[in-house]
C-alpha cells in the first residue's frame, strides 16, 4: 500500500507503522538502550566488606587504646576485648567494662582523644559567665 512519491509513501510507511503497533521510533536505535545494556554487566558493590571485623580484631590482639564517641555524645576510652555482630566489649582501667552495641556508636578513634584541660575549661566558663558592674 505504499504509494511513490515523496510525502505519500512517508505518510503511508508512518500510518501504516502506528497501525501495526510498532510506533515509528521503534526502529530507531538509541544510545540509551545500549549504555543500559553496558550496565547489566557490573555488579554492584558488595554489601559487607568485612573490613570492621578486621579492624576489631586487630584493636583486640594490640590492645590499642581507643575513644568511642557515642550517639548521645558521650566519649568512652579503653580498649577493645571482645566484639560481634552486635556489640563491642570496651575494657577500662579503674572503672567497670562496657557492653556497647555498635548501632549506638557514631565513630572509634585509635588513642584517646583529648579532652579540654582543666584550665582551659576553667578560661571558657569565666568568659562565659557575665561579670558584675564594679567587679
Amino acid at each position: 500500500m505504499h504509494l511513490s512519491g515523496g510525502i505519500h509513501s512517508r505518510r503511508s510507511f508512518l500510518l501504516e507503522a502506528l497501525l501495526i503497533g510498532a510506533g515509528y521510533n521503534s526502529r530507531m536505535a538509541f544510545r540509551n538502550n545500549q549504555v543500559s545494556s553496558a550496565r547489566k554487566g557490573k555488579t554492584p558493590p558488595p554489601e559487607e566488606t568485612h573490613e570492621e571485623a578486621a579492624y576489631l580484631k586487630f584493636l583486640g590482639e594490640k590492645q590499642k587504646a581507643v575513644s568511642i564517641k557515642l550517639v548521645g555524645g558521650e566519649v568512652v576510652r579503653g580498649w577493645v576485648e571482645y566484639y560481634d555482630r552486635d556489640m563491642i566489649r570496651l575494657t577500662r582501667d579503674g572503672v567497670p567494662n562496657l557492653f556497647i552495641f555498635k548501632h549506638d556508636i557514631l565513630y572509634i578513634c585509635e588513642g584517646a582523644l583529648k579532652e579540654p584541660s582543666r584550665r582551659t575549661r576553667a578560661v571558657k566558663t569565666a568568659v562565659a559567665a557575665p561579670q558584675a558592674p564594679g567587679a
